[in-house]
């Protein structure tokens, strides 16, 4: 594509966001005309990219699909393919295979303030091969974490190993694990999706962690949605159920916060009655830290506890202290067998999509600009960018997000701007900044914490981890805020 034939919009990865993106475009914006380009060779982003056993979402369809497209199937929890055919489907619906280009990483994008446009730099992921194309307006739906590589942290020894050491970002699909010793190491999400799809045909699976993690189990399915389903259009039945799952995230998101040892019990009861008598449930599972300090994982139908009670899954706290021939040596001096290593220690977290941006050839910091309501960054005109929640779904974010986007293509059209740029209004500039990591406390996030922009102590200039107020700030909010600069 000539600079000639630039788009207005530039959408950055074709995964759930991105998608959505498009489709909100397609239908509000359909005298936009814009292009999708995915650094992979598939659409789907992480639904593509995860393929390790068990797979599955951790949030509800119902608030992790789109609001424009009703989950109707009877699963509210399911697994990633069912995800990834439900973000295709999407596409296909939306007419976007048309809009999509595959092995595009945007590498670079200088925003040139002469021709108000923005010169993107692409490298042709097959050939290696550069390219340049300009648009009028940038939005970044490349997720939140490297697609090129885990993080695994260096474990003496690993040489040593005559196993398979293998970390689910990467799965192997040649890997056989039936009758298998394996050892997953971690506590998160991913560990425990693993563990129980794992024992289905392990010999052994132990889940090594260095801490407990707070657990819920929920049923994959709804109760309320399939009365819903059978007595109300689609549309009508997946908005209510959807409404009553976001506040269910965000009663227990509030609730942890503010009254964190009764919520502490409510966790730990739930777990204490799901796991068989001689099992020690306190040493394993009762966190140090006090509820939603870090993500909480979900379990469903009980289906971690029930491989627990198997007696094929076991846990294990401690420390590594090295690998050996056979398996690992943990702190305490007890040796693990085992044929498997699946590192699932966690995710390198990146910002949009490492593409080095500049304007006018000068590099900006995002460190050091302010973000506007989590969704556009200060003095950084016509870029915008997709973020999900640290304490609900992803998608539901992703769907209001890509609505304001075409609120503000359309306004600006309405208002003959060419360029869009929140500012510090005089009086921001004496706001005292806050945690951009909102007390959040995960390994991978606090890593990543220096790359954040930096939040205020009033909006617009935070990034509130809650539907509700997201919902007025992105669908009702007034265009001509004070801060959006249009000219």
């Amino acid at each position: 594509m000539s600079l000639a034939a630039e788009p207005d919009v530039v959408i950055v990865g074709a995964g759930l966001s991105g998608v959505a993106a498009g489709c909100r475009l397609r239908q509000l914006c359909p005298e936009r005309t814009f292009l999708i380009l995915e650094a992979r060779s598939a659409s789907g982003g992480t639904w593509d990219l995860f393929r390790y056993p068990g797979i599955r979402s951790d949030s509800d369809m119902h608030t992790l699909g789109y609001s424009f497209k009703p989950w109707t199937e009877a699963r509210s929890i399911v697994d990633g393919e069912s995800v990834l055919h439900y973000i295709r489907d999407a596409a296909t619906q939306f007419d976007l295979d048309k809009n999509m280009q595959f092995n595009r990483r945007v590498t670079r994008a200088n925003w040139m303030s002469s021709i108000c446009r923005w010169i993107l730099t692409i490298e042709d992921r097959a050939t290696g091969a550069l390219e340049q194309i300009s648009c009028k307006f940038l939005h970044v739906c490349a997720g939140f974490y490297n697609h090129d590589s885990g993080f695994s942290p260096q474990i003496l020894g690993s040489e040593k190993f005559q196993g398979r050491i293998v970390h689910p970002q990467f799965w192997p699909q040649e890997l056989k694990y039936c009758n298998a010793r394996i050892i997953v190491v971690g506590s998160g999400a991913t560990a425990m999706t693993l563990v129980p799809k794992l024992a289905q045909h392990a010999k052994r699976v132990v889940m090594l962690q260095r801490s407990p993690t707070y657990v819920l189990s929920r049923h994959e399915f709804d109760p309320l949605a399939r009365l819903l389903f059978q007595i109300l259009p689609d549309d009508a039945a997946f908005q209510i159920v959807r409404w009553k799952n976001a506040t269910r995230h965000r009663l227990i998101y509030q609730m942890s916060r503010r009254y964190p040892r009764i919520m502490r019990r409510y966790f730990l009861n739930g777990v204490r009655t799901r796991l068989r008598n001689n099992f020690d449930w306190e040493k394993h599972f009762i966190p140090s830290y006090a509820p939603w300090d870090q993500r909480l994982c979900i379990v469903p139908d009980d289906d971690l506890f029930e491989a627990i009670n198997s007696g094929v899954a076991d846990v294990v706290t401690d420390q590594i202290l090295c690998f050996e021939k056979e398996g690992l040596v943990l702190a305490s001096g007890i040796h693990l067998a085992a044929d498997i290593v699946v590192l699932a220690t966690g995710l390198e977290m990146t910002i949009l999509g490492r593409i080095n941006l500049s304007i006018d050839d000068n590099p900006v910091d995002l460190a050091q600009e302010w973000t506007y309501k989590g969704f556009a960054y200060s003095n950084v005109p016509n870029l915008s960018s997709s973020n999900g929640y640290i304490n609900a779904s992803f998608g539901i974010r992703a769907s209001m997000t890509s609505v304001y986007l075409c609120r503000i293509l359309n306004h600006m059209r309405a208002t003959s701007s060419r360029v869009c740029t929140p500012r510090l209004r005089p009086a921001d500039r004496k706001m005292a900044k806050t945690d951009p990591t909102n007390g959040f406390k995960p390994g991978y996030f606090q890593r990543a914490a220096n790359l954040f922009p930096q939040e205020g102590s009033h909006a617009p200039w935070m990034n509130v981890q809650d539907y509700r107020y997201d919902r007025r700030a992105f669908l009702y909010s007034q265009m001509d805020d004070g801060v959006l600069e249009f000219k």
